[in-house]
C-alpha cells in the first residue's frame, strides 16, 4: 500500500506539473499528453498489485479534471499498466534508456486511442487529425526530456521513504 501511495504522491506532482505547463501553452493551441508516465515506472519496478494501484489512482486523478467520460484514463491507464508488465521481463528495467522508449511508445498508443475515442464527437473528424498530430509531436518530445526526471523522482521518493526493498528485482 505504501508503495502505491508515495508513486501515486508523485504522479500527483506530475500531473500539476504537466497541467500547469498545458495552461501556458493554451494560447498557443497545444496540448501536451504523457499518459505514460502515469503508468510505466509503476509496471516496470513495482509489484503487480502495488504498480496496478499507482496506475488506477493517477488514472483517477487524470480522469476527475478531463473532459472525458469518467473512467477512460482508469481503464486505459490499466490496461498500459497490465502489458508492459506482462512484457517487463522481457526489457531491461534498469536502463533510463529502455524505460523512455517503453514509455514513448506507450504513450503513442495511449494517445492514438484516446485520439479513437474523442474523435468520433468531432463534427469534422478529418479536420482535427493535423492538430492531434501536432499535438503528439510535441508530447512526445515533452516526453523524452522529462522523463528521465520523473522516473528519478520516483525512485528517490521511494529511497527517501524506504520503501525500495519491497520492489521486484
Amino acid at each position: 500500500m505504501r508503495l502505491s501511495l508515495v508513486t501515486a504522491l508523485t504522479l500527483l506532482l506530475l500531473w500539476t506539473l504537466v497541467a500547469q505547463v498545458n495552461h501556458a501553452l493554451a494560447e498557443l493551441r497545444v496540448y501536451l499528453f504523457v499518459g505514460s508516465l502515469f503508468v510505466i515506472f509503476a509496471a516496470l519496478k513495482l509489484p503487480l498489485r502495488s504498480g496496478l494501484g499507482a496506475s488506477l489512482l493517477s488514472g483517477l486523478l487524470c480522469d476527475a479534471n478531463s473532459p472525458v467520460d469518467f473512467g477512460t484514463h482508469t481503464l486505459l491507464f490499466a490496461a498500459a499498466h497490465a502489458v508492459v508488465f506482462h512484457l517487463r521481463d522481457r526489457l531491461p528495467r534498469d536502463d533510463t534508456i529502455a524505460r523512455l522508449i517503453v514509455a514513448l511508445l506507450t504513450n503513442l498508443a495511449l494517445f492514438l486511442v484516446f485520439s479513437f475515442i474523442q474523435i468520433a464527437r468531432s463534427p469534422a473528424p478529418a479536420a482535427a487529425w493535423p492538430r492531434l498530430i501536432a499535438d503528439l509531436v510535441c508530447s512526445q518530445v515533452f516526453l523524452a526530456l522529462i522523463a528521465p526526471w520523473v522516473f528519478a523522482l520516483q525512485h528517490r521518493a521511494l529511497v527517501l521513504t524506504g520503501t525500495t526493498r519491497e520492489l521486484t528485482p
